[in-house]
């Protein structure tokens, strides 16, 4: 028989959680309501399609830049400067597939066997995974569960060893809805300046906020572009996630090594679909503002519902599409909850132990990828479930 590589039998084992239990269900006829899955509900903007359809159209079917079209990288460095206040240059810029890709790419040109990563419980596990099959070790820094999860010096300077290589950030935080304040940040800065370290800044959900929330990109603050890899996507600001499309932002120093992955894994992006990407970060903003506030207008409705249910507690998220709902005043455990309120109600929601030690006592519900009707639906099913318990 062949034997499997140990990276892919010794590493931790690749989980889509209360999806993949949702979907073994599919052909049960059950009517379930989809709240585990960070998927747009909005179709993607017409005027990205079009684009896509007329670059098809003459023919721009064939191979291009390995570093992602010329046009397309121009127009992302200058969201990156006008939006996120960083400097970068469009030969600091390399389009990927999806921000899957674009960590994948990091860990691997960034990690050597041995090294280890800080992530900031609760955590994005898809992250873990790539740490460890790059050779590395995922170290674990809980936050502060009572003050909202908020970002601490000492709980994370206490994970910092001789082998510690870089801190991964995910900002605003998939699952808790956190959208870290440029204090936060700057204590990351601190860390990663003092202690020589770099840092993967997930910020796929950068647009996605509410009440007047500031996203602050780290790499703005002062001596971090140097040593930050900024990964971004038009997965769910732009409703693209199916067209897997992203972008890595780094120092001019990192992008061959950078690239040395990318153009080995994929060779580049498909072509005529940047050219949808290039329509969407140089579209009227309105478009996006629309989706925004329909995601806010979904986020008001699931925290009011959520806190009107016995044992539950839930934070009005700053960002992304996800609430954070605290149920340990129901006595129920995560995993079990999410269980018996698939089994009894078809709502598919993701426990928060899934995200590590500190979601325990916690579910993530996406708001963002029903439609309010179905959304309204799932809150009185909830309702239902713990009115009953």
């Amino acid at each position: 028989m062949v034997r499997l590589a140990r990276r892919v039998t010794e590493t931790s084992k690749k989980s889509f959680g209360m999806y993949a239990k949702a979907a073994a269900m599919a052909g049960e006829g059950r009517d379930l309501i989809h709240l585990e899955l960070g998927r747009p509900f909005h179709d993607t903007p017409e005027h990205i399609k079009q684009a896509t359809i007329a670059a098809l159209r003459r023919g721009e079917v064939h191979y291009s830049d390995l570093q992602g079209l010329p046009e397309l990288r121009s127009a992302l460095a200058a969201k990156l400067r006008d939006y996120n206040r960083t400097d970068i240059s469009p030969n600091e810029i390399i389009v990927t597939n999806g921000l899957t890709q674009a960590s994948f790419a990091a860990f691997m040109a960034l990690i050597d066997d041995g090294d280890e990563a800080i992530l900031l419980e609760p955590y994005y596990p898809q992250h873990l995974g790539k740490i460890e099959v790059a050779g590395g070790k995922a170290v674990i820094a809980p936050l502060d569960r009572e003050s909202g999860f908020r970002i601490r010096r000492d709980l994370i300077e206490a994970k910092i060893t001789k082998a510690t290589r870089m801190i991964v950030l995910v900002n605003p935080v998939n699952p808790t809805g956190r959208v870290y304040s440029r204090e936060e940040l700057q204590i990351v800065a601190d860390l990663a300046i003092e202690h020589d370290l770099a840092v993967l800044s997930d910020e796929v959900y950068e647009q996605i906020l509410f009440d007047g929330a500031e996203h602050v990109s780290i790499a703005s603050l002062p001596g971090m572009k140097e040593r930050t890899v900024g990964m971004y996507a038009f997965t769910k600001a732009y409703a693209m996630d199916g067209w897997r499309l992203g972008y890595i932002a780094a120092d001019a120093s990192l992008i061959p090594g950078l690239m040395k992955i990318t153009s080995t894994e994929v060779t580049h992006v498909n072509t005529f679909i940047q050219h949808g990407a290039l329509a969407a970060v140089t579209g009227p903003a309105s478009i996006l503002d629309a989706m925004v506030e329909d995601d806010r207008r979904k986020r008001d409705l699931v925290v009011a519902r959520l806190n009107q249910m016995p044992g539950v507690i839930c934070a009005r998220p700053e960002g992304t599409i996800y609430a954070f709902p605290d149920i340990r005043g129901t006595g129920l455990k995560s995993q079990e909850a999410a269980d018996l309120i698939l089994e009894r109600t078809g709502v598919v929601v993701e426990a928060g132990s899934f995200y590590g030690g500190m979601g325990e006592g916690h579910l993530r519900v996406c708001f963002g990828s029903e439609s309010i009707e179905r959304i309204d639906e799932a809150m009185n099913r909830l309702t239902k479930f713990f009115n009953e318990l």
